[in-house]
């Protein structure tokens, strides 16, 4: 079976950490995927810490979120995060609402600025790229998509493609992996409830429980990319352990 991680932020709201991960190994994850709020500001003691938690519970951390500010401003830290924890892949998971572009030219220099930040990643033996939600795949005024303006923007920017997310944004994910499928090396795997069902989790579902095509999506992604870690994501959930219970269980069928 293809191993399966998990993303930290799902469970941001059911404290302590300490007891996700044991639940996470429980039901058989491999793998969890860090996020900015959850290690930005550590030192070095408490990064070995959470790295001796993973241990203990026969988990890794092998890609984490960043924020473009960190990346940029405190290299350093970034890395020490990065290292400590046994990282191989760094993503820049989002943009606020009022910093972002608002024309092609524009999300193509962002691009530009990704792939300038993720350099010094790069250089150090990470894999570095971005993370979509649905604003990147709206169309812009020259018809094209914040989206497509990235990757030309940083054309040696991997993706962490979040399928939900361009779903919600108005997009045929199997166009997307068709013609981006090579630079695809992770996926968030999350499903969409069907419409007026889950609205106090914010619309979502656990993994086949929604409306995403799981199974077809999986035959695709094995196909046309080379995508090394499959991560569960749930923006939202009133129940963590039904999430990550019914999440696996569905994923083994895929």
């Amino acid at each position: 079976m293809t191993k399966l991680g998990f993303q930290l932020y799902s469970a941001r709201n059911f404290p302590p950490l300490a007891d996700t991960l044991t639940a996470l190994s429980k039901a058989g994850y491999a793998e969890v995927e860090g996020y900015g709020a959850l290690y930005a500001r550590m030192d070095e003691s408490q990064l070995k810490a959470m790295k001796a938690d993973l241990d203990a519970n026969g988990l890794t951390m092998p890609t984490g979120h960043f924020g473009l500010d960190l990346l940029e401003k405190e290299p350093e830290q970034a890395l020490l995060i990065a290292k400590t924890l046994g990282m191989e892949a760094i993503y820049c998971p989002h943009l606020v609402a009022d910093l972002r572009p608002t024309d092609a030219a524009g999300w193509r220099a962002f691009g530009r600025r990704l792939s300038e930040a993720g350099k010094r990643y790069k250089d150090d033996g990470y894999t570095f790229g971005w993370h979509n939600h649905d604003f990147e795949f709206k169309t812009l005024k020259d018809g094209t998509t914040a989206q497509e303006q990235i990757l030309e923007g940083g054309p040696d920017l991997a993706w962490e493609a979040d399928i939900a997310w361009v779903i919600r944004g108005g997009a045929n994910p199997m166009t997307w992996i068709d013609r981006y499928g090579n630079r695809i090396s992770a996926v968030h795997v999350k499903d969409i409830a069907p419409a007026v069902h889950n609205t106090d989790e914010d619309g979502w579902a656990d993994v086949g429980y929604g409306t995403v095509d799981w199974k077809g999506l999986m035959a695709a992604l094995r196909e046309k990319t080379q995508t090394k870690h499959y991560v569960v994501e749930h923006d939202n959930p009133n129940d963590l352990e039904r999430l990550i219970s019914r999440s696996i269980a569905a994923f083994k069928t895929y």
